[in-house]
């Protein structure tokens, strides 16, 4: 392949990108205190004030088996079978600061995403360290330093923003890159 034909590349996150991290806030949240609460209570919040119990989600990261069963982000599998027609897909998660989510992380990659190699997936502390083309990530302190083209995704703590491309859904992501060449 020559330097005109490679491919652009993307770094995508895991955790509230291509895992639903929000439902399973919610769905744990039900298990334990019998409350049910919707995405669009958390819509503004933050992941400190998302819960009346201070600490909620921090505890529930903490806890084995949380990344390990995170529900797949609806139509995730396709658009990452979609674009890697046309890009290189890297995985990129900031999880250093849970060290203990890193066999999960990895086995959840491996069941959902099996046709991306271990060599694309990248387990880092910080992602300012990335440089890819694009970035899709739902946080704003990754998407803020990054060099390349942003794609922010939908989340409950960044509906307030607007200084990145937004999209709501993987279709929105597809149609988005569809355009780049």
């Amino acid at each position: 392949m020559s330097i005109a034909d490679k491919k652009k590349t993307i770094a995508i996150d895991m955790d509230g990108v291509l895992a639903d991290v929000e439902t399973q806030w919610l769905n744990w949240y039900e298990r334990d205190f019998g409350i049910k609460m919707t995405k669009d209570q958390l819509a503004g919040k933050t992941e400190e004030t998302a819960f009346p119990e201070k600490g909620m989600m921090r505890k529930y990261v903490l806890t084995p088996g949380f990344f390990s069963t995170l529900p797949l982000m609806e139509g995730a599998q396709e658009a990452i079978k979609t674009l890697s027609e046309k890009f290189e897909i890297y995985i990129v998660s900031a999880a250093m600061e849970f060290p203990l989510s890193l066999p999960e992380k990895l086995e959840w990659l491996n069941t959902h995403f099996p046709a991306i190699s271990w060599k694309n997936i990248i387990f880092c502390g910080d992602k300012s360290i990335i440089n890819t083309d694009y970035m899709i990530d739902d946080h704003l302190k990754n998407l803020d330093n990054f060099k390349g083209k942003t794609i922010m995704f939908h989340a409950f703590h960044n509906v307030s923003y607007n200084h990145h491309q937004r999209a709501n859904n993987w279709q929105e992501v597809v149609a988005l890159l569809a355009e780049e060449r």
